[in-house]
């Protein structure tokens, strides 16, 4: 059993890597007449061809070409209606004959739309059909009995992707522009949040003039419940910052230093970032500095903190 699940993925893998000679002046054509595309990008396939063609249309819509999927048997009662003038159609069928598929094909044509095939068969009616043909054929399927769609359905799968990823990088698609579409996933979290939006304001700021006791800046780390506190000087610039692991090391020389002004005992030279910097960000500097906090400033030049971000904002928002 092993060593025929083993053999199914050799065949499938083959099948994949046979489509890299494949991507020549037809596949950049096809790319071309998407970009040039003033519409959507409709794909359309039936049975198996079908579920793989809802994920090349899920694919392209989150990455910057909008597409949707249209069932061909659903086609022919009524849902052509959602073509428009200005759509392409992608049509998939390994055999190129699919009935359902080839009913539709008259009034793609009909539409004036442009048909990009793709088809495991260049002699079928699908592929005759096309504007562009894609060939997706495989050597052979990795069901033994050869009637379950297995290398070719993989096959089909990865030149979809193929085409999205160039379409991707030929429109310029950015991180950003990708979370847009992933508002409520961990990727959206990570790529849309700000410092800003997640930072604490205000009189929420822990701070202590650089002159005051270390005793009256313990009382302002436990009031504010951030573990640490900012220290500023008489123009309210941060010049360093106290934590309770700076603590944790002073009690470790003795109770002498508990008598001394907080400028003579905090940690100079405090991290920092940006407002407008992502909270992803924020998360990788605190991991990288093996810190809970970040004080927060308006721009590269400013010295005084509009905010401070702790490593449990970013944990309750879920960016981590």
């Amino acid at each position: 059993m092993l060593e025929k699940a083993k053999q199914v993925l050799r065949i499938e893998a083959e099948a994949v890597l046979a489509l890299a000679d494949r991507i020549d002046g037809q596949f950049e054509q096809a790319a071309a007449m998407i970009l040039a595309c003033n519409g959507r990008v409709v794909v359309t396939g039936m049975g198996k061809s079908g579920l793989i063609c809802q994920k090349i249309a899920a694919t392209m819509a989150s990455t910057g070409t909008p597409a949707l999927f249209l069932h061909p048997a659903e086609g022919i009662h009524g849902d052509l209606g959602m073509l428009m003038k200005g759509d392409l159609v992608i049509a998939v069928s390994n055999s190129g004959e699919t009935d359902e598929l080839v009913r539709i094909l008259p009034i793609v044509k009909r539409m004036g739309l442009p048909l990009i095939a793709m088809t495991g068969r260049p002699a079928s009616t699908l592929a005759r059909a096309g504007d562009v043909f894609l060939d997706i054929s495989v050597r052979e399927e990795a069901c033994p009995l050869g009637l379950a769609p297995t290398a070719s359905t993989t096959a089909t799968l990865a030149m979809g992707d193929a085409l999205a990823v160039a379409l991707l990088l030929e429109r310029g698609f950015r991180e950003e522009d990708f979370a847009l579409f992933h508002p409520g996933g961990a990727l959206g979290r990570r790529l849309l949040l700000r410092v800003e939006d997640l930072m604490h304001r205000g009189e929420q700021i822990p701070l202590v003039d650089v002159t005051v006791p270390l005793k009256q800046a313990l009382f302002e780390i436990t009031g504010k419940k951030l573990g640490i506190t900012g220290v500023v000087d008489a123009q309210g610039y941060l010049v360093g910052v106290f934590s309770d692991g700076d603590l944790r090391r002073l009690l470790e020389q003795g109770l002498d230093g508990l008598h001394q002004d907080i400028g003579s005992v905090m940690s100079r030279h405090p991290k920092r970032i940006l407002a407008g910097a992502l909270a992803a960000k924020a998360l990788q500097l605190m991991e990288t500095h093996k810190i809970t906090s970040l004080f927060v400033f308006e721009n590269e030049e400013a010295q005084t903190p509009v905010g401070i971000i702790h490593l449990h904002d970013l944990l309750q928002a879920g960016v981590a």
